[in-house]
């Protein structure tokens, strides 16, 4: 079983129905692995739902695992966000946050989003 924390534009096909992503999301939950979100993907979901999408919304993000963002999730991700700063790489506070859970508790990151998570200490899965 690995433990996987979803990218929010997973999560959002999943609700459109876009990519194939809900058959891959059940491939997932049929091989036992435990799929999970966080506080930025809660927030960024909410920021862009419409209201007839409410219902759905809600039951998608409860199935999943929530794991909270720990204090030493945060510190990581300010210490990532500036290492990739002086870098010459500016990188967004929420994505820091999601690669910092993913890192501290030890999840793979499902997203095709890679160059907005290039820190080689992050476990990447691809998007289907």
């Amino acid at each position: 079983m690995t433990r996987f924390l979803l990218d929010t534009t997973f999560i959002i096909d999943v609700l459109n129905n876009r990519r194939n992503r809900i058959t891959a999301m059940k491939e997932l939950i049929a091989a036992s692995h435990e799929l999970a979100c966080c506080a930025v993907n809660v927030t960024e979901i909410y920021t862009g739902m419409r209201a007839a999408e409410a219902a759905k919304t809600e039951a998608l993000l409860r199935s999943l695992v929530y794991l909270p963002v720990e204090f030493e999730a945060a510190r990581l991700a300010g210490e990532l966000r500036q290492a990739w700063e002086s870098k010459g790489k500016s990188l967004s506070v929420p994505d820091m946050i999601i690669a910092a859970v993913c890192i501290t508790e030890k999840l793979t990151l499902i997203t095709d989003n890679r160059k907005h998570f290039p820190m080689p200490e992050l476990s990447i899965h691809p998007m289907p």
